[in-house]
């Protein structure tokens, strides 16, 4: 079993300690992933200039593109190893595991290669300025080089958060993002790389993570435990990891193709604007991981009490979880807009028109990022449910189909920022509250499913 030091008893028991100690490691850990663009963005804005700042900045739209479909298969992976484990079946639990980083090598190669051989195609394709493509494309590059490394990590820590364990994720992160942060500043001020050199620091930290969670799972005791002659593909673990990780993983796709949409907007206003953008979205991202991990502490909590057959804790943990990302999302908003001229400044010294641009997005975005957490949250409760399509479905009509709805029809007739902007909290408030109502829904279905007495309403 996983040692004591690591476990937690998520079926037992109080929860609200137990879903803060669980999500802190985990806020911290995504805080560090953050922190990998964030060293790229800050650190090549501040010596390689504005034009290097947007070739990295304005990536990141299109990288979650590409990688998002394998990645969602890490939710499918999270939720089924979850489940098991609620459930003390021992057996599946290894052959998920197994199954699972087969699944991340495979699909961290394909994507790998998918990304270097198109990558400019892509760029141009969404308009991508002249004087930042070429730039931009090198960067792409190289950073789908390490892509194996980073699904491998992705599929792992998810692993470990299935079984209780986020604090050696975290403490993994904590040393690949210093060798990233070192190695950025030895590349690009010492060797004057540019772009390159913050993408080749960016993929060695990857490839350290990588094998330190291969190493914590090759010395793991209990039902995780690798062991290297055994990863294969077990088709009926692997169906029941698709099952809930393909839609999570479309779902993403389709949000990573109106943040294409919405970067392409962005791209038409010039440089100065893509940079504010990027700088402004990176600080953002920090509230984002932080909601974030609540999402995915609701969905393993929910795994495993589901596994274990505990529905009525089931209702504690979406309140505890809605509580928990709302005081999350919304205290650390504030604080940032407090902050958004001296924190777009780390981004661009000196540029006033970067930082003007930047605190036009962050006026709108920081305020109202509570509510994609909250969104967020009711997607991990209904996934930990065992049920992936139906918040699918709804996300991909309430923040997709909102947004592109918005930018051909409102957007198109008043082209400014602000505008533009106000698509993400509008999106976020309708599928919220569509979600709302799907999860009393599915709830009463898995209740009547099980034959069990109906729950306590939240």
């Amino acid at each position: 079993m996983l040692g004591k030091k690591y476990e937690i008893d998520m079926c037992n028991g109080p929860l609200f300690g137990k879903i803060i100690v669980f999500s802190v490691p985990m806020i911290l850990s995504g805080i560090l992933q953050l922190l990998y663009n964030a060293a790229d963005v800050i650190v090549v804005g501040r010596f390689s200039g504005s034009t290097a700042l947007a070739a990295v900045g304005s990536t990141g739209s299109l990288t979650n593109l590409i990688i998002t479909l394998f990645m969602g298969l890490s939710v499918g992976t999270s939720v089924t190893v979850a489940q098991y484990y609620g459930a003390g079946d021992w057996k599946s639990v290894n052959r998920s595991v197994h199954t699972s980083i087969a699944a991340s090598i495979i699909c961290g190669i394909f994507v790998g290669i998918f990304g270097i051989v198109f990558a400019k195609k892509f760029l141009i394709a969404m308009d991508t300025p002249a004087d930042v493509l070429d730039q931009a494309a090198l960067y792409m590059r190289i950073y789908f080089i390490g892509v194996p490394a980073s699904m491998i990590y992705n599929f792992g820590s998810s692993i470990l958060r299935a079984a209780g364990d986020t604090r050696r994720p975290f403490i993994f992160l904590s040393v690949s993002g210093l060798v990233n942060v070192v190695l950025n500043l030895i590349f690009v001020v010492v060797f004057r790389m540019g772009v390159a050199g913050v993408a080749w620091a960016t993929i060695i930290s990857q490839f350290i993570s990588a094998v330190l969670i291969i190493i914590c799972l090759l010395q793991f005791n209990g039902p995780c435990r690798l062991t290297l002659k055994d990863i294969k593909i077990y088709s009926d673990m692997l169906w029941k990891i698709v099952k809930i990780g393909l839609p999570a993983g479309l779902q993403g796709i389709i949000f990573s193709l109106s943040n294409v949409l919405i970067q392409s907007s962005v791209n038409s206003f010039g440089s100065d604007v893509m940079a504010g953008n990027s700088a402004a979205a990176n600080i953002e991202g920090f509230i984002y991981v932080a909601m974030n991990s609540i999402y995915n502490t609701a969905l393993t909590f929910t795994g495993q009490n589901m596994g274990a057959k505990k529905y009525e804790r089931i209702n504690r943990i979406l309140g505890i979880c809605i509580l928990t990302v709302f005081v999350i999302g919304f205290g650390i908003g504030m604080l940032i807009l407090v902050l958004s001229e001296q924190l777009l400044g780390v981004y661009a010294p000196n540029n006033m028109e970067v930082i003007k641009y930047g605190i036009i997005r962050l006026n709108i975005i920081a305020k109202t990022y509570f509510l994609c957490g909250m969104m967020e949250v009711m997607v991990g409760m209904i996934r930990g449910m065992g049920r992936s399509l139906m918040p699918m479905i709804v996300s991909v009509i309430g923040v997709c189909g909102g947004r592109i709805t918005w930018i051909l029809f409102v957007f198109a007739r008043n082209r400014d920022l602000k505008t533009l902007y106000i698509s993400y909290p509008i999106s976020w408030l309708l599928t919220f509250s569509i979600h709302l109502v799907t999860y009393f829904i599915i709830r009463k279905i898995v209740i009547r499913k099980e034959n069990v007495p109906e729950l306590t309403p939240v």
